[in-house]
């Protein structure tokens, strides 16, 4: 398949368009500010035997109309003063998962690269920063094909920036972003996502490995298909000397809308009731079994667990530990 050059024009355009994705920086919502050179973009613990770090690729916002799209606007905006979150803006980071597990060392998605977001597409130096060689990885697992997770597979010449890893995808999530016409017949605003999809997919000196629910990455490390926010979605489940780990990817991308209000979903999932179907599935699983979880999107370093607050979930942030 030829590689589809998106233009600087259309990558403006999908910026301007998309309900759940980058805005100007005039319009973030109110955060507390770093100063100086900024704040470590590294958190390192031990899972059992395994050694994880979570390594940021930066931050965007999002508009908050494109979030609980099935809640009334007033129910929704209440939530968001009592929980002091911005009724206009949101502030998602992008917490990537790195394990380093017996021989291998394994990346779970890729960031956005140079190609989405101003304030994204630092991972390669935020790997670097934490002393990891990115060119020692041996494994790089997809968790879907929307921008920030997989536009920055490819360096500004087209290479794979991860030339010697052996590349992870769900076989379904593939098979859902290369049908053929596929992009003649999504909604506008998903027109750039499916370009940018196929262009990441396809880039040169690639070869997948399709996979399915349950397959190993390596010893320790296998995948949880949760689908709904994408069509194939998965979900990285991590296991060292009886300790676990699950990173979410997107199927669950706010400690307050989705533990709160499982049922509620967002503008961007693909088929927003199986997206609740796997949020519950997905917190009754960690909740019961005590599974540690990593939101993508959740605040930095975004590692935390799940307790049941009656019919619905709270997310209880690990402690950070010097």
């Amino acid at each position: 398949m030829s590689l589809i050059k998106p233009t600087r024009r259309d990558l403006l355009r999908l910026a301007a368009v998309a309900p759940a994705f980058a805005m100007p920086s005039a319009a973030r919502a109110a955060v507390l500010t770093p100063s100086g050179a900024g704040n470590p973009a590294h958190f390192r613990f031990d899972l059992g035997a395994a050694k994880v770090t979570i390594v940021s690729d930066g931050y965007f916002t999002i508009p908050m109309s494109g979030q609980a799209m099935n809640a009334s606007e007033e129910e929704k905006l209440a939530f968001l003063a009592a929980h002091y979150q911005d009724s206009e803006v949101g502030y998602s980071h992008t917490n990537h998962l790195y394990v380093e597990i017996g021989e291998a060392k394994v990346l779970v998605d890729v960031g956005s690269g140079s190609r989405f977001a101003e304030t994204a597409g630092r991972l390669m130096e935020n790997l670097e920063a934490a002393g990891i060689d990115p060119y020692a990885i041996t494994h790089v697992v997809l968790t879907h094909a929307h921008p920030d997770h997989i536009w920055g597979i490819r360096d500004d010449f087209d290479e794979p920036i991860f030339p010697d890893a052996e590349y992870i995808i769900g076989a379904d999530e593939y098979a859902w972003w290369m049908q053929d016409g596929l992009v003649d017949r999504v909604e506008p605003a998903m027109q750039q996502m499916v370009v940018g999809a196929v262009n990441s997919l396809t880039a040169d000196g690639l070869e997948w490995t399709m996979a399915a629910d349950g397959q190993e990455v390596v010893p320790g490390v296998r995948l949880v298909a949760t689908p709904g926010h994408t069509p194939g979605h998965m979900s990285v489940m991590v296991e060292s000397d009886g300790q676990s780990l699950i990173a979410l990817g997107d199927a669950m991308s706010s400690t307050w809308l989705n533990f709160a209000h499982p049922e509620w979903f967002n503008g961007f999932d693909h088929d927003g009731d199986m997206t609740v179907q796997t949020r519950l599935r997905l917190m009754d699983m960690v909740a019961t079994d005590r599974i540690a979880v990593l939101g993508y999107h959740f605040p930095f370093p975004g590692v935390g667990h799940v307790a049941r607050r009656g019919d619905a979930f709270e997310f209880v942030p690990a402690l950070w530990q010097f």
